[in-house]
């Protein structure tokens, strides 16, 4: 019986995350208020009944991808803001680990990026939600060295409030870098690939390849050179803040 139960659980759990999957593939071209929900189920080969059985809607489903996509971003950047010292250690640790997220996880960082202002007013109050607990953490991080400046707590979460949105802002700069030398690949290789003939068109598509790349890491350097002076001015108007 226990067996049983295991298998069933399994398969629950396997059919809510391709539900969550494809949602989020769908969601790659399009916004959540456009989605369907037959859409969702025609993509992993339930009947719609099987949604149901998972998600109350859509924008259920919604707000469990805001949970997922924001999730471990929250804990990465909570443990940098506690692992390193020293203002520019911490801002180079955090712009890379910001980095790597947005190219370890583009579709739920568009996701947010699209959806944070979008028409579902659920999954857009779960995302100010989650974005208000990482200020939280980020304040409590700030809060024994600024106390000590005479920063009352206010300013203290203002601050911390101003770093989140930094980070979320520049999630998405490294995403749109992307993106464009994801669109600018894409170009290129279709266009050797319709001129190619023989192994020359192969190097042809290659080298295309390779100068898309090039340039693609040319504009994640842009990217992150912006968000580190960006970042330092910021811990440089902090350090000033109470001079006045």
């Amino acid at each position: 019986m226990s067996h049983r139960c295991g298998v069933r659980q399994a398969q629950k759990e396997k059919t809510r995350r391709a539900l969550l999957d494809a949602a989020l593939r769908l969601l790659e071209d399009q916004s959540l208020s456009s989605l369907g929900l037959r859409e969702v189920t025609r993509a992993v080969g339930v009947a719609p009944a099987a949604f149901y059985r998972h998600f109350r809607d859509l924008s259920d489903l919604g707000v469990a991808l805001v949970e997922e996509s924001l999730g471990s971003l929250h804990h990465m950047i909570g443990a940098i803001l506690a692992g390193q010292d020293g203002d520019a250690e911490r801002i180079d640790a955090t712009v890379a680990a910001v980095a790597d997220h947005v190219r370890r996880y583009p579709a739920h960082i568009r996701f947010i990026a699209r959806e944070r202002h979008g028409g579902v007013r659920a999954v857009r109050e779960a995302i100010a939600a989650e974005l208000d607990r990482f200020a939280d953490e980020v304040a409590t991080d700030f809060c024994p060295r600024l106390s000590a400046e005479d920063w009352p707590p206010e300013d203290v979460r203002m601050l911390a409030e101003l770093y989140v949105d930094h980070m979320v802002m520049t999630a998405t700069a490294f995403l749109e870098a992307q993106a464009e030398h994801l669109g600018a690949a894409g170009a290129s290789g279709a266009a050797d690939v319709e001129d190619a003939v023989g192994p020359a068109g192969a190097v042809g598509a290659a080298g295309a390849e390779d100068a898309a790349d090039a340039a693609g890491a040319e504009d994640e350097r842009r990217v992150a050179a912006t968000a580190r002076k960006q970042l330092l001015l910021i811990s440089l108007g902090r350090h000033h803040w109470r001079d006045g």
